[in-house]
């Protein structure tokens, strides 16, 4: 069990932009002896200072608990007040007989006063376990909760001692006065032990490897990439008896970069990628989601419904084992971040998840094809059209990219012999921005699309395991002003959607059974009028509509949340499946819906929030 410490950093990480910090206080609580259930979520005083995701407080099937997984239920609590924006407490292997079949991070937080959003990670053993933006509080304050599966960390549990750390860079002067008092909790489900070992693509890693900067104050924090030329790495040496490697990025966006959709070639241009070296080699590239948090475009639009991924960022994975015969020579390798047109800041850090064959000391490989040819030239257009007017121009910008990157290698070991390892990451961008020369009008219609498959062979040609998967990212926002000499009238509006599906097959899962599919859509349309009198807001009114789908195999979850002002206008939830579900047909992925579709498909129904 964990035995219960309390935590006090002396220590300040120095930056800047902060004249003075808000320290934090460690608090670890054994709580192993519980019954197996949930706790009951926290009782919210005030709803209208309640600021929420999709997804909770309804918790979609694949985190809840297991239906035949109950045995002992432990909850760790790590409890903050006001303290340093980062300390750390020292947590002890687990030392409980039955696997952990769930592992949920829970966390409630509150502020209050005047405060910006806040960027902010949770570590374990220097791994990161959560990035999250903290929620902008109203005059009355505000409080706001996070629960994430976190199961694909639970070897870190049976590891040695590890320091639990949470880093929140916080700035209080005489004009910013709140302070963060935090709740993380720690829930894990122990279930029986199995008869068989899991296999590798169903199971968590045997171990993982942070690479992230190693401070001694908190043991893990991110990279800072502040331009297009920064290289950021880690040195890492692999266990030789690894036979499987994934690599999970950490990505964030922030200062002059926080709206890298919105610059022009002059700031950059629009595009961004961030990408992954070894030893200098390219090996894979994340074209990230562009989360908007909770104080960006306009805050009001996130108020009560915060936006897509802003209260839990997502993560990407990369497949590694095609280069594992390049690390297994138990030499020291760099892994480097870099990213494509940037512009000061970008947080990056990544977790090398590993898995290790225990019949043998060593497991030999073979790097059998690789090719990442350069970007794709980074395409711009630029035409201006004058308005009928003649008041202002308007200046357009069009932007395309596109990337692909492949490998395949063999690793072979005692217990699964020679596996050979197909990966490729295949990538789409186009980007359209105008503006009005007078600022009385910006634009923005985008679209990301990522896909990637991987699939494992014996030699017998046999499917062990394989994965396809689509992502699409459509973003819409569109900023109107209409002026006189002494008011102004500026419509705030934003559509995007987070689209996911993927397929999963092979041998490593249950025989005999169909392949695993999974579909995830998270929409998103909101808009913000504001009335504006000699330069101050005098009258806003807003609404926000979000509608979250989730089919797979093994269940469904759908919720439909819309918001008028700082009130909640409906709220309904089910978890029944659809007849039809947007699983690729085959393998084959689902093409993006085009920017202008998206845009047209929920701008209406904002528009018809804020009327109502």
């Amino acid at each position: 069990s964990f035995e219960p410490r309390v935590a006090v950093s002396s220590t300040l990480h120095s930056s800047t932009e902060y004249t003075r910090y808000t320290p934090l206080l460690v608090l670890l609580d054994d709580r192993s002896h519980v019954p197996c259930s949930p706790p009951p979520p926290p009782r919210i005083l005030h709803p209208s200072r309640h600021c929420f995701s999709s997804k909770s407080p309804a918790v979609p099937r694949r985190h809840r608990r297991p239906r035949r997984g109950c045995g002992r239920h432990a909850d760790y609590l790590l409890r903050g007040g006001p303290a340093a924006p980062a300390a750390s407490g020292e947590l002890r292997p687990m030392l409980h007989p039955a696997p952990v079949q769930l592992l949920r991070l829970h966390l409630h937080q509150a502020t209050g006063h005047r405060r910006f959003d806040r960027i902010f990670g949770v570590w374990l053993g220097g791994v990161e376990l959560l990035r999250s933006c903290t929620a902008e509080p109203r005059p009355n304050g505000i409080v706001w909760s996070v629960s994430k599966d976190v199961t694909r960390y639970a070897s870190l549990l049976a590891a040695g001692n590890s320091t639990l750390a949470v880093y929140l860079g916080n700035l209080i002067d005489d004009q910013y006065t709140g302070v963060y008092h935090a709740n993380i909790t720690l829930h894990l489900y122990f279930g029986p032990t199995p008869a068989r070992q899991p296999a590798p693509a169903t199971a968590p890693a045997d171990i993982i490897v942070p690479v992230s900067r190693s401070l001694p104050l908190n043991d893990g924090l991110w990279f800072q990439i502040q331009n297009a030329t920064d290289v950021e790495s880690a040195s890492i040496v692999l266990p030789s008896n690894t036979y499987r490697a994934v690599l999970e990025v950490y990505v964030s966006f922030h200062g002059d970069d926080e709206f890298w959709y919105t610059h022009t070639p002059d700031g950059n241009g629009p595009f961004r990628e961030v990408t992954v070296l070894v030893d200098g080699d390219l090996v894979g590239a994340v074209w990230p989601f562009p989360v908007i948090f909770t104080g960006g475009i306009n805050p009001l639009l996130w108020r009560p419904i915060t936006g897509i991924g802003s209260f839990n960022l997502p993560t990407y994975d990369i497949e590694l084992t095609p280069f594992l015969a390049k690390l297994l020579d138990g030499k020291a390798h760099e892994l480097a971040f870099a990213v494509t047109n940037a512009v000061d800041v970008w947080y990056v850090d990544g977790n090398l998840h590993l898995w290790l064959d225990p019949m043998t000391t060593a497991t030999t490989g073979s790097l059998v094809s690789y090719d990442a040819p350069r970007l794709a030239a980074v395409n711009t257009s630029h035409t201006t059209a004058s308005r009928f007017d003649g008041l202002s121009e308007r200046y357009y910008y069009h932007t395309t990219a596109s990337r692909r990157i492949s490998a395949a290698g063999w690793v072979e070991s005692p217990s699964h012999g020679r596996i050979t390892t197909n990966a490729t990451q295949t990538f789409a961008f186009e980007n359209t921005y105008a503006f009005a020369g007078d600022g009385s009008a910006e634009t923005v219609n985008q679209t990301t699309v990522a896909d990637a498959a991987v699939s494992a062979t014996d030699l017998a040609g046999a499917v062990l395991y394989s994965r396809q998967a689509h992502h699409d990212f459509p973003l819409y926002v569109d900023i109107e002003a209409k002026t006189s000499p002494h008011a102004a009238d500026v419509t705030y509006t934003v559509a995007r959607e987070y689209r996911e599906t993927a397929i999963a097959a092979g041998r490593w899962l249950s025989s005999g059974t169909p392949p695993r599919r999974y579909s995830l859509r998270d929409t998103q349309s909101g808009a913000v009028d504001v009335e504006m009198r000699d330069g101050n807001a005098v009258s806003a009114t807003w609404g926000t509509r979000q509608t979250y789908r989730l089919e797979a195999t093994d269940g469904c979850y759908f919720r439909n949340v819309t918001s008028s002002g700082y009130s909640v206008a409906s709220d309904e939830s089910d978890e029944v499946c659809s007849d039809s579900q947007e699983y690729p047909a085959g393998g084959a992925v689902i093409g993006a819906l085009p920017p202008a579709e998206a845009a047209a498909a929920v701008t209406a129904s904002a528009d018809e929030l804020v009327r109502k």
